[in-house]
């Protein structure tokens, strides 16, 4: 089995779609194995996104992603990170297709609802950030629990 991570943004959060979100991947076929809602500090922040650092758009990122809560989700199955992927659709709402999360519930580019891991290797540092209590490599090994 495989993880993964899925973090509803700021704007899903306030916009009350959690467990619209939460409906989709477990109807999915993803299992939930951990669940949080937090409020990212600046730190957290930076660390989640540091692969964009320096980019233009970088700073409107940390101001969504500290704006509000967030609700993080472990998510398990087998080829768990491109599972969700595809439920989630397109960064841009506009180009996402219709029955994704973003493509159905985002509203633009920053506020499209959910973040999810882009590869394994991203999934196990992007757990790691936001599930430090559930362990660090173990989270990819077949059968693994937290």
């Amino acid at each position: 089995m495989e993880r993964t991570l899925a973090l509803i943004k700021p704007d899903g959060v306030r916009r009350g779609l959690v467990g619209e979100v939460i409906g989709r991947l477990e109807k999915s076929g993803l299992s939930i194995v951990a669940l949080k809602m937090m409020r990212l500090d600046a730190g957290q922040a930076e660390a989640h996104y540091r692969v964009h650092r320096g980019k233009p758009f970088y700073p409107m990122l940390l101001e969504h992603i500290t704006s509000g809560p967030v609700v993080a989700a472990v998510c398990e199955g087998p080829a768990a990170v491109e599972r969700l992927r595809e439920l989630v659709g397109a960064t841009d709402p506009a180009l996402a297709r219709p029955g994704t999360i973003r493509g159905d519930l985002g509203l633009d580019i920053t506020q499209n609802v959910i973040h999810a891991s882009d590869s394994p290797e991203t999934a196990v540092s992007e757990i790691r950030l936001f599930f430090p209590e559930i362990g660090g490599a173990r989270l990819v090994e077949a059968g693994a629990e937290p």
